[in-house]
């Protein structure tokens, strides 16, 4: 056999063991008649030794002839090592070699084959391969494919069945984009693959399969970031005959048992936020509750002094940012130009300062009184050495550019340790939003989500302030600022589901040529049923303290969507082209 042991197995009570063993010649250190190669293997490290104090000149010669990334085989004794070292679990010993062979050469890599490597992202994803066989990535795809066992164990425990649903699918207008599949046997016709299993995971629900889940690959042809890749699995769940406290009960448990299992921590009872009170004190429906940091509404106070800027804004929001009141001049403008790039969108930013003894300065104090300035930070909480900062403008904009200086006053202030970790609901979202270029509602979620009982009869108002204030039954687990899933009650009724298509513009006949099998399901007696979908990469990444959902894919795309190593998307064969009817 290739090896009796892998390499992070043997320990100092194997001594005087005749051992085999395979693996990747990693770090090669050669001091003349001392010669030591570690060897590696996805377990670990064991470090091999020649001696020539009793290595044979022609075993010798082999090891000398060895490069990096080389595929060995080496059998020999387990013996003490001289300067152990306690950074590798076989750190007290090595082997003494008596055979080596050589399995594979290999090329010199590209980049060191190291946790620290000096490989950039580009070159290691062209060569992710090689990038696969570091030790930081290899503990990412090993802590992924736990974290799918585990989930699995949870679910089947809970009676969840594994059911598979299609890929090749219908493309529905809702949502993301489709990625589109041609059909060579019915041409000019195409598949699209699936953003998720929604409407078969409720098809499941109508046919008695009561509790459905599935770890399933979905796809969205949308524009990246790190936490976004065009492909990307779910922990797709459906259960029947629940109300919401029944999905968040069960799914709380799930999220409960992963961190005890995996990471040796015990969550506490996840507290529950409304989507109105989210937006309110943090701007964002996926507060990060680390640390607080409220939002305070400051109209009542700032307007009608003749500061032009607050008066014509339909918002001023401030935050306190405690112990920040040392902030130099360079700091507070370096903050300025933070709010002021594009990606934020401010105009300005506005500072108080509440010094230690006890005297307000701000950038605003010529149209304010120290009266005025010191009523703000009573009306905030502030206290001496704090320092608020405040925006203006339209209200949601503004929630949201507040909403990431906060963040990022989180983070220089050393308030969002990756190693904490505060999940919490959001719950009662909207059901729909509208959108101004489109002069029309769009779903919060998705078209099949339910509004909530008292709600339903606003469904037939005309009027779009009313309409705007309807409530659905649908809920998001957030942790640490990131959402990682979210989920409804369905809607089960045809009527319902049909009258919530026409809010969406859907005229009937539209409706029925897009959902009409599901329609027509909800005919022959669909349960009450809900659900929800855990991002599965981006929680593996969240567990970790990652920001990249790619750490944790073995075979991730880059920013502009492309597998660059397989160099993909790519050009097709002018004649398969011709196959599937297509033209460029």
């Amino acid at each position: 056999m290739y090896r009796t042991h892998s390499c992070s197995e043997l320990r100092i009570a194997d001594t005087g063991k005749t051992v085999t063993l395979a693996g990747w010649a990693g770090t090669i250190r050669d001091k003349g008649g001392l010669l030591w190669i570690d060897l590696r293997d996805r377990y670990g490290i064991t470090q091999l030794v020649f001696d020539e104090a009793y290595t044979t000149p022609e075993l010798f010669a082999i090891a000398r002839s060895i490069g990096r990334e080389f595929v060995l085989q080496a059998t020999g004794e387990v013996i003490e090592r001289t300067s152990k070292t306690t950074k590798i679990p076989t750190g007290e010993i090595e082997i003494k070699v008596s055979d080596l062979k050589i399995l594979n050469a290999a090329k010199t890599p590209p980049f060191t084959i190291q946790d620290d490597t000096d490989g950039g992202d580009e070159l290691r994803m062209k060569y992710r391969y090689l990038d696969l066989r570091r030790n930081a990535v290899q503990q990412n795809v090993i802590f992924r494919s736990n974290l799918g066992i585990e989930s699995r164990k949870y679910l089947a425990d809970k009676g969840f069945l594994e059911i598979e649903t299609p890929f090749l699918i219908k493309s529905t207008p809702e949502g993301a984009r489709d990625f589109v599949v041609p059909s060579r046997m019915n041409p000019g016709t195409f598949y699209a693959l699936p953003q998720s299993p929604q409407t078969f995971k409720q098809i499941l629900m109508v046919a008695g399969f009561d509790k459905y889940f599935q770890i399933v690959r979905c796809f969205r042809d949308e524009d990246l970031r790190a936490d976004r890749q065009p492909e990307f699995t779910q922990i797709d769940c459906e259960m029947s005959f629940v109300h919401q406290e029944d999905i968040l009960n069960t799914f709380e448990g799930l999220t409960r048992h992963l961190f005890h299992t995996m990471l040796g921590i015990d969550l506490p009872e996840f507290p529950r936020m409304t989507y109105d009170e989210a937006m309110r004190r943090f701007g964002s429906d996926k507060p990060d509750v680390r640390f607080e940091m409220d939002f305070n509404d400051l109209n009542a106070l700032a307007k009608g002094k003749g500061f032009q800027v607050f008066d014509s804004a339909e918002a001023v929001l401030a935050i306190n940012a405690t112990g920040c009141a040392h902030y130099s001049r360079k700091q507070i403008d370096e903050l300025t130009e933070w709010v002021k790039r594009p990606q934020i969108g401010a105009k300005g930013l506005v500072y108080v300062k509440y010094d230690t003894d006890g005297s307000v300065k701000s950038s605003v104090d010529k149209f304010y009184s120290p009266d005025d300035l010191k009523a703000w930070l009573d009306h905030c909480g502030a206290k001496p050495g704090d320092m608020l900062l405040v925006l203006s403008g339209e209200e949601e904009k503004t929630q949201k550019q507040l909403c990431e200086l906060r963040l990022e006053m989180g983070s220089q202030l050393g308030l969002r340790d990756p190693k904490v970790f505060k999940p919490l609901w959001v719950v009662d979202f909207p059901l729909l939003e509208w959108d101004e270029d489109a002069q029309r509602f769009f779903a919060m979620h998705h078209p099949f989500t339910s509004p909530k009982m008292g709600d339903i009869p606003k469904m037939e108002s005309n009027d779009q302030a009313v309409l705007k204030s309807m409530r659905a039954d649908a809920y998001d687990l957030v942790l640490n600022g990131v959402e990682i899933g979210g989920g409804s009650i369905r809607i089960h009724d045809r009527d319902l589901q049909s009258r919530n298509f026409k809010l969406l513009g859907f005229t009937p006949e539209e409706a029925e040529a897009q959902f009409g099998f599901l329609l027509g399901a909800f005919e022959y007696g669909a349960p009450p049923h809900g659900g929800i979908a855990f991002g599965f990469d981006r929680l593996a990444a969240v567990m970790n303290g990652v920001n990249s959902i790619r750490d944790f894919i073995a075979f991730p795309n880059n920013n502009q969507g492309r597998d660059m190593m397989i160099d993909a998307p790519s050009p097709i064969d002018a004649a398969q082209l011709k196959e599937l009817g297509l033209k460029l």
